[in-house]
């Protein structure tokens, strides 16, 4: 057992103390005092050794005996073999017959308190395409628009969309009208990535986003194959298949309810928004949305990416033509 930081003395000067007052004669108060302790330590000390031997010079635990809040080993497996069989803490408290306070306490303690820890964590997913083009990933991120500028720091808005005031990721409340619309296109193997800022999600307005994307995509000197995209309306709308077919673009979807498919465009969003969106103060969505190609270029030619040994996505875009040549 670990000594007390101010501990006076150690198993080996208790047993000095012993001998001394047991063996050599000495008066208790003298081999207390030799000892740096007082006469009722050393009485105890004392004490311990004729009742128990050496053991008794040991340090004890200072918890106590009895904790009326503990729960006894038998109650407490009851609680985690119930939560096995998936039941709610309101259920297993039912059955015990114990407070749901005291079932959802312990059940955070063994690190049940979410139902979903119950089955082991979904392996990693992580994949990237050898050339590119050969897959690129389309999402739309919803913003406030931003009327008035800037107010104070606070800490929430109201979330109504009209009339609203949205606070950033910086704490800077935005007086905002109604939403507009980022849709935003990322290459999977070079991370090259295209957005533009637009009125809707509606199919058409994603139709028209994604020909324009593929275009400057081509201008990049990169032919695409496959689009992948969530399942949303504008992505299974007609108009939206009927310009993947024109441009010969096999459409790919994500498994429902498993962002993570698409993880690649959900990570550019993340960054997108903190950076761009919440990373400077707009006095309105218009010079919101002016700066939008200056950060682009700042991403895909300047910034260091990590998933890419810390280079810029047209580096690395660089690096697969010269292999490929």
């Amino acid at each position: 057992m670990r000594l007390h930081a101010n501990a006076r003395t150690c198993p080996n000067s208790r047993k000095l103390l012993v001998r001394r007052i047991e063996e050599e004669g000495w008066a208790l108060m003298a081999a207390a005092e030799a000892a740096g302790i007082s006469e009722r330590s050393a009485r105890k000390w004392l004490a311990r050794w004729r009742a128990e031997g050496e053991p008794g010079l040991l340090d004890r635990s200072s918890a106590p005996k009895n904790i009326p809040s503990r729960l006894p080993a038998d109650r407490l497996a009851a609680i985690e073999a119930l939560r096995r069989l998936r039941m709610t803490a309101a259920e297993i408290a039912e059955v015990l017959g114990m407070a749901l306070s005291t079932v959802s306490r312990w059940l955070a303690r063994i690190g049940l308190g979410k139902r979903s820890s119950l089955a082991p964590p979904e392996p990693p997913n992580r994949y990237e395409r050898k050339r590119p083009g050969e897959l690129i990933h389309v999402d739309v991120k919803k913003l406030g628009r931003i009327q008035g500028g800037a107010g104070k720091r606070v800490r929430g808005g109201h979330r109504s969309p009209y009339n609203r005031q949205e606070t950033d990721g910086a704490g800077v409340r935005r007086n905002t009208v109604g939403w507009e619309f980022v849709h935003v296109c990322v290459d999977d193997a070079t991370r090259l990535a295209y957005a533009e800022v637009l009125p809707d999600e509606r199919g058409a307005t994603a139709a028209a986003f994604l020909r324009r994307a593929v275009a400057w995509f081509k201008g990049m000197g990169i032919a695409v194959e496959r689009v992948l995209s969530d399942n949303g309306s504008c992505y299974r709308s007609q108009l939206h298949a009927q310009a993947c077919a024109e441009l010969g673009m096999r459409h790919l979807f994500t498994r429902p309810y498993r962002p993570r498919t698409n993880g690649k465009a959900e990570r550019f969003i993340q960054t997108l928004t903190n950076r761009w969106a919440y990373g400077a103060i707009y006095g309105s969505s218009t010079e919101r949305t002016a700066a939008l190609s200056g950060w682009l270029d700042n991403y895909n030619f300047t910034r260091r990416h990590g998933s890419l040994g810390h280079r810029p996505p047209a580096a690395r875009l660089a690096e697969l033509e010269q292999r490929r040549g």
